[in-house]
């Protein structure tokens, strides 16, 4: 009698301690385009940040997802240099949980995620009718956008640029780090942790990350809780690749120490064979996971115009035709 009494106090302990998600509430009302923000449907307010050119109309219009602690200024100097360079219009939102949202460093859920992309595509939609719209999303928010372009209803983009899309899946992962993540997720949640001492470098650019680590908003502890809801996040996102059939640029960077090569050839492999003439892959050689805000990043910015101009063509910096095989190759 006594071990069942410990038996369930245990089972009640992690099931009191079992990572809480702060999901939408009710629908209220119609999301909605308010000001410098999205206004979901269930009244979340998630601020919006926009690069327009200075002088003519926008040729095309991308929606950008940032990654796992990060916020819609991680697309600033793309955005502008898009938008003055190439004439791109480009918008940027916080998602649930980061940045100026409420419940900082709290986790929706990938369902959440989706829909919140989907809601922005057709606001902007509705706003730029007659212009093509691209879907972005860098490491979580690539991840993001795979599991929104393969539900069965996709928002409705012209195409898709992933940038080091977040897909290291539980699969990938040796059984002591599932274990690991699994028993913290399930009894401490609510402690957080940090990456000093992992020794990773997110990019070359050491400048932007010395910013990024004295911006408030940039998120650095992390709750064990919301680190699951991520790893759910990528699971899903591996899993989507065999439905992601949209037409899309995957960027990748040969440095990259935050998403694996092998998940990143996993998904690649998975890929619908009768998609693969509209999915064009790209392989920076001496990128890091922030290809986007490296210091070669320009080149990277070029080509995502490029390809929106002519997703048929060479990308400029020819990226696109580096051999794969680096990401199978043993390290």
């Amino acid at each position: 009698m006594k071990k069942r009494g410990i038996g369930l106090f245990l089972v009640l302990f992690i099931a009191a301690c079992a990572p809480r998600l702060h999901a939408p509430g009710p629908k209220t009302g119609e999301a909605q385009l308010s000001g410098q923000a999205i206004i979901t449907a269930d009244g979340a307010r998630l601020p919006l940040r926009q690069w327009m050119p200075e002088t003519g109309t926008p040729r095309a219009v991308i929606l950008a997802l940032h990654g796992f602690n990060d916020y819609s200024n991680f697309f600033d100097d793309p955005g502008q240099f898009l938008a003055q360079r190439y004439r791109i219009a480009s918008y940027a939102y916080d998602q649930r949980g980061f940045g100026e949202t409420a419940n900082p460093g709290s986790w929706a859920g990938v369902a959440a995620y989706a829909d919140d992309t989907r809601e922005a595509v057709r606001l902007l939609k509705q706003k730029h009718p007659a212009l093509p719209v691209y879907l972005l999303g860098e490491s979580m928010g690539g991840a993001v956008a795979m599991v929104a372009m393969s539900s069965p209803s996709p928002p409705d983009v012209n195409g898709t640029i992933l940038s080091a899309p977040a897909v290291w899946g539980r699969v990938t992962m040796p059984w002591y780090q599932r274990f690991a993540l699994w028993l913290g997720a399930n009894t401490v949640p609510w402690m957080t942790l940090t990456g000093k001492g992992l020794n990773i470098k997110p990019s070359d650019n050491i400048e932007m990350l010395i910013e990024l680590g004295k911006d408030p908003l940039v998120i650095k502890e992390t709750r064990i809780g919301t680190i699951y809801g991520l790893v759910n996040l990528m699971d899903a996102g591996l899993k989507s690749a065999p439905g992601f059939t949209a037409p899309a640029l995957i960027l990748y960077g040969e440095l990259d120490e935050i998403v694996p090569k092998k998940p990143t050839a996993m998904m690649l492999e998975n890929l619908p064979v009768k998609s693969r003439d509209d999915q064009k892959t790209a392989l920076y050689q001496g990128g890091y996971h922030m290809l986007l805000r490296d210091i070669p990043a320009a080149t990277v910015w070029k080509d995502i115009a490029a390809w929106i101009k002519d997703p048929s063509k060479p990308l400029p910096s020819g990226a696109d035709r580096r051999n794969l095989s680096i990401l199978t190759a043993e390290d």
